[in-house]
């Protein structure tokens, strides 16, 4: 092995080796994209797919369109020495395609809490940025962590979360967000079920009769999802006055600012059990 070698294990479990620190970076998916930046190397990416609005300079930086569907001449024009995909967004026929033209990829799709701070640890060693993403790696833990002992003994809170409105979609207890609300002492009415992200319909809301119901809404200031649900003046949820919004960037994400999507959270569900 080179003396300048750097090796990293993605979550496709792949190892994946470069002779010497990325200096032109691809980030295939918004979260990706937020990823890099906090792990330090965010003045080393040349390219990004649609959607990548965070942080602000991200969207100064060159889109090969979006996540599901890549410009591969646009991409590989730009030369990159590494690209960073998503595990599960990106098609693989196009991945396939940078492979078979020599391309380093490297796949990343946290699913828990401490895979969003190794995340950011992994590509700071492939990005020799190991002294910045180590911190706000360690920031993040520590933050998750203060979390889990404030809220550790708290009275549970019956949470319904949508995720999207049409078709209607929730998150069961294995999906990061449902690790959030579990985090925050909420008990999720459909945690249970298979589907990370299952399709249900408002009669089962109805007979789950939460506590609580939060949405993100489709921007980051628009809680147009919560209000059809005011009209069901007998939900626990509307009764209480407990329908929440929570800016989706926030809690959708699996990347540092997941920390303060889930302080946001944790605060409503406070607010909650202060309604009793």
């Amino acid at each position: 092995m080179l003396a300048a070698e750097r090796c990293a294990v993605d979550d496709m479990d792949r190892k994946v080796c470069i002779e010497a620190p990325a200096a032109r970076i691809a980030t295939l998916s918004p979260g990706a994209t937020e990823l890099v930046y906090a792990a330090g190397a965010g003045e080393k990416v040349v390219a990004v797919v649609s959607h990548s609005d965070y942080p602000p300079a991200a969207k100064q930086v060159q889109s090969v369109g979006s996540h599901t569907r890549l410009d591969l001449e646009a991409l590989v024009a730009l030369k990159p020495d590494l690209l960073i995909g998503w595990t599960t967004g990106n098609p693989s026929e196009q991945v396939d395609k940078l492979e078979a033209l020599g391309l380093t990829l490297f796949f990343i799709e946290p699913r828990d809490f401490e895979g969003v701070a190794t995340a950011i640890e992994r590509l700071a060693l492939l990005f020799g940025t190991a002294s910045e993403g180590d911190a706000v790696a360690a920031h993040f833990r520590e933050g998750i962590a203060e979390l889990a002992r404030r809220y550790k003994d708290v009275a549970p809170v019956e949470v319904f979360y949508q995720v999207w409105d049409e078709p209607l979609m929730t998150v069961n207890d294995e999906h990061l967000i449902g690790k959030v609300l579990t985090l925050c002492g909420g008990r999720n009415v459909f945690g249970g079920l298979d589907r990370l992200v299952p399709r249900i319909d408002i009669e089962a809301v109805l007979a789950s009769n939460p506590e609580v119901i939060i949405a993100g809404g489709m921007g980051e200031e628009n809680p147009q999802w919560l209000t059809p649900w005011g009209t069901y003046e007998h939900l626990k949820a509307v009764k209480q006055d407990n329908l929440f919004f929570v800016p989706p960037s926030l809690i959708q994400r699996p990347t540092p600012r997941l920390l303060e999507g889930s302080q946001v959270v944790c605060e409503k569900l406070e607010q909650a059990r202060a309604r009793r």
